[in-house]
């Protein structure tokens, strides 16, 4: 055990760096970027952590995981005593350690962050979650007493399986219905494998497996089965099925071949592993890809643009580099990778050739003007200013909406405006016992608060069927 350091001396060491690949090297393959931290590195970076006795990182967690727990056992050098903390709290740790924004949650209100660098806590997040994998033994739990009640959850996403864990953990008889043919949702279809290894995936899904979830894949609710159907056979149902409707732009040309959503794009290349050249999955290999918007997606389409051979590929914000709502270091990491940024362009036309072949995006320049609802400052056309960006790929990374696949056959499930299943404050629908979160509820929104919602659902089904 490493003896206590004092206030000062924890204020005196300076975050440690994240290893990482080159960017000239990770450009050309789909390896994870970030490599992590040593047992040296986690331990010293934990010694960074002051303690607080208002831990405000616990408020900024959406899962409520006790960070200064772990932290401290870390810097103690109790790697087992920190797993077990960890999984407690949070049954997707490996997952949450590489994508979750931390810099807007847990590390944007820690106080070492008022004047200094916050503590890296994704990072040691990931340590701890990835050492508990090389050392499954530390987690042998006794089974809990089974409550005899079964439970359906809609949907192998975050929000799924962390309902999943939840309610196994809590006795309860748990059957995940997968419409895709692997478990993970947007982790294993929309997030790429230089972000987040598909092997780290189905390591978490199949630990869910041992401890006694059910999971049927290639089941698509709505189709293969109704949701009356599963109300029939269930004590309680957690519609979680996300929000893969994708968004485009409606302007002139967008149906033309080499046209993609990002969702589209994403999942051939990440889930059908369209970037193996000996693979059976077709995906257009750009010479020139250009991707249009600025979130997390829209960073992720880019970047594998480039890993599949362009020679040029880049963004299409009509914003500035201020509003982009993409996480700093997959800004960062993509200008490093030479991925190029066209702010303040809108596209205005896909064009094309006689075959119907992508060869442009005409575009406009846009100067931002007053805030729109979004609080960001809404862009507005410069008159006289179009131009054309060569190109023979185009990938759509605007959003997405609510799929109505599942809520169309259910007419009884209220809905918004938007199409989102709304719920109440137990996260329980118009249906007596279904419950829904993450993105069907919310929008598309990050990986951190699916699996939040995953979690509050899940205690509330357990007092549902427990008080009945």
């Amino acid at each position: 055990m490493n003896p206590p350091k004092s206030t000062k001396e924890r204020l005196a060491i300076t975050r440690q760096e994240m290893p990482h690949q080159e960017a000239s090297v990770r450009a050309a393959n789909f390896q994870e970027v970030n490599q992590g931290y040593s047992a040296e590195s986690a331990m010293v970076e934990a010694q960074r952590c002051l303690d607080c006795k208002n831990a405000k990182c616990m408020e900024g967690c959406p899962v409520m995981v006790d960070i200064p727990k772990f932290i401290m056992l870390i810097a103690q050098g109790d790697f087992e005593g920190a797993a077990r903390s960890m999984s407690a709290d949070n049954c997707l740790a490996s997952v949450t350690g590489r994508v979750c924004p931390q810099e807007t949650q847990c590390e944007g209100v820690c106080v070492r962050g008022a004047k200094s660098s916050p503590v890296a806590i994704g990072n040691l997040e990931r340590f701890i979650a990835d050492w508990t994998y090389r050392h499954p033994e530390v987690l042998n739990a006794i089974p809990p007493a089974s409550s005899g009640k079964r439970m359906a959850i809609v949907g192998a996403g975050p929000a799924g399986l962390t309902a999943a864990g939840e309610l196994s953990r809590l006795g309860h008889d748990v059957t995940v219905y997968e419409a895709l043919h692997e478990a993970g949702g947007v982790l294993m279809y929309g997030i790429p494998e230089f972000r987040l290894p598909k092997q780290i995936v189905q390591e978490e899904v199949g630990r869910l497996l041992a401890a006694g979830v059910k999971l049927e894949c290639n089941v698509v609710v709505g189709r293969t089965y109704t949701l009356n159907e599963l109300r029939e056979q269930y004590d309680a149902v957690f519609i979680a099925n996300g929000a893969g409707l994708p968004v485009f732009m409606n302007v002139p040309g967008e149906n033309f071949k080499g046209v993609y959503s990002a969702n589209e794009y994403l999942t051939r290349v990440n889930l059908m592993a369209a970037y193996d050249i000996n693979g059976e999955t077709p995906v257009l290999r750009g010479r020139r890809v250009a991707t249009v918007g600025a979130g997390n997606v829209a960073m992720d389409s880019a970047r594998t643009g480039k890993r599949m051979g362009a020679e040029e590929s880049f963004i299409v914000y009509r914003r500035s580099r201020a509003e982009m709502p993409a996480r700093a270091e997959e800004i960062h990491h993509a200008e490093e990778e030479g991925i190029r940024f066209e702010f303040l362009v809108a596209p205005l036309e896909v064009l094309g050739n006689e075959q119907r072949w992508v060869t442009g995006l005409r575009c406009q320049r846009m100067a931002l003007g007053e805030p729109d609802a979004s609080g960001r400052r809404r862009p507005v056309p410069v008159p006289g200013s179009e131009f054309v960006i060569d190109c023979d790929v185009v990938v759509v990374a605007i959003g997405t909406r609510a799929n109505p696949l599942l809520t169309a056959t259910c007419p009884e499930l209220k809905l918004n405006k938007w199409g989102n299943i709304e719920v109440d404050e137990q996260g329980m629908t118009s249906l007596p016992g279904v419950f829904a979160g993450g993105d069907i509820v919310r929008g598309a929104a990050t990986v951190i608060l699916a699996m939040g919602d995953g979690k509050r659902t899940a205690r509330a089904m357990d007092a549902y069927v427990r008080s009945r």
